[in-house]
């Protein structure tokens, strides 16, 4: 018997939430063979189950461990279901993003946590990882056309790296095509607004919330 899709949407949505990989593989599955529109089920099964564990996550009850548990489960079922966009879908505009760790620190988790946060808001993130030459931010930038830099560090020592990023910008006449925010442990407003970054978040939450501001989503 057929499950209906509203159940399956279901299943979906809470099985990223309680972070089971398996209910949200057989969901997917299921979901596909039954012929369901497919971007609907990323949206209102993956994305929704992603969209309330930020919610726990912003009210303090999903810690980081939690999240990036989620994110597994709801990567488990985009795997099964984005090859099935149609080519409409897949070509539809997002808005994309650079993101990494600034060269000299290796710390990535608030790194990791920003760039899903923003993946299931709907941005297009490049992820370049951790301890990042300065000039890839930029260079990646110019090759996707990016709207966004998200620049991150844990270090005191490596915080001025992310001027260099914006000098950079400049210097390759790209500045004005795109926003920068920083974030990470030692970063502040005051520092944000001392090297001309666009913006600043503390959390993942809040780095959504102003990437979207920014470009103007909101």
């Amino acid at each position: 018997m057929t499950i209906s899709k509203n159940e399956l949407l279901k299943r979906m949505s809470e099985g990223v939430l309680e972070m089971e990989e398996d209910v949200v593989i057989e969901a997917a599955n299921n979901y596909l063979e039954a012929g369901y529109p497919v971007l609907e089920g990323i949206l209102e099964g993956l994305v929704d189950g992603m969209n309330k564990a930020s919610v726990l996550y912003d009210e303090e009850e999903y810690f980081v461990t939690d999240v990036l548990l989620c994110s597994d489960a709801m990567y488990e079922g985009l795997n099964i279901l984005r090859p099935h966009l149609s080519s409409d879908e897949v070509d539809r505009k997002k808005p994309t993003g650079v993101i990494g760790v600034v060269h000299g620190d290796t710390h990535d988790i608030g790194k990791n946590l920003v760039k899903i946060m923003l993946e299931t808001a709907g941005f297009e993130m490049y992820d370049l990882g951790r301890d990042v030459p300065l000039i890839d931010f930029v260079e990646k930038s110019k090759e996707v056309k990016a709207d966004l830099i998200c620049l991150s560090t844990l270090m005191t020592t490596t915080m001025s790296g992310m001027e260099t990023v914006i000098n950079l910008l400049k210097e390759h006449g790209i500045r004005k095509d795109l926003k920068v925010i920083v974030g990470g442990g030692p970063i502040s407003q005051k520092f944000s607004d001392m090297i001309g970054a666009d913006g600043y978040s503390n959390n993942a939450v809040e780095a959504v919330k102003l990437s979207k501001s920014l470009l103007g989503l909101v």
